[in-house]
């Protein structure tokens, strides 16, 4: 027995994982037909490098992600070149049918999922994504954190950058939690460094002078 989603295709340059059959990913690429991916290998250019019962590990061009079934697709390079230079200044985010706003970015040039959370002084990452992008965060500053446990040991951090779209910031605070997380909360220590309102369902971001 396998587990299949139901989300619609894709559109080009963007990945989503349509299913687990079999010890397989089920992996929609554009605009291209399902293909049922085995770990190890590759589909224009994306690389299944493990498989969970409800996610996936991918790779391409030397970063990795993690697809999860029922998720947003994630936008990757179906073609030659590199990413778009980052001198955008504007970021518009669609709130999904529970009102979040979630959006694909990268931390450090690593490929992440991201929701908006105002309530968040930074930005806040697990443990388990912190080290898939190899961050030094046990070299960062130790923090006193409350889980669903009680008490536990979070570490402070600044990120090189953090980029959505063609916008990109510089020397964004954060904490590493001891638990693992289904995004990368997007808290304030980002969301400051823009002016933001909203539109009907839209969050606009203005990135200041």
């Amino acid at each position: 027995m396998g587990l299949v989603s139901g989300l619609s295709l894709p559109a080009a340059g963007q990945v989503v994982l349509s299913g687990i059959l079999g010890g397989r990913a089920l992996l929609l690429v554009g605009a291209s037909a399902p293909k049922a991916v085995a770990p190890g290998e590759t589909v224009q250019g994306v690389r299944l490098i493990s498989l969970d019962k409800d996610s996936a590990l991918l790779e391409q061009d030397g970063q990795r992600f993690t697809l999860r079934l029922g998720e947003s697709p994630v936008q990757v390079k179906t073609g030659a070149g590199g990413p778009r230079p980052a001198n955008g200044r504007r970021i518009t985010l669609t709130s999904d049918s529970a009102g979040h706003f979630k959006s694909q970015g990268s931390i450090n040039g690593q490929l992440m999922q991201f929701v908006v959370d105002t309530g968040a002084t930074v930005v806040s990452i697990g443990r388990a994504d912190a080290e898939r992008m190899g961050l030094p965060f046990l070299g960062g500053q130790p923090v006193q954190m409350q889980t669903a446990n009680g008490t536990a040991q979070g570490w402070r951090i600044q990120l090189q950058s953090v980029r959505i779209g063609d916008v990109e910031v510089f020397d964004v605070e954060a904490v590493v939690t001891p638990t693992a997380m289904p995004m990368v909360l997007l808290g304030n220590s980002f969301l400051n460094r823009f002016q933001m309102h909203r539109v009907s369902d839209q969050m606009v971001l203005e990135k200041r002078l």
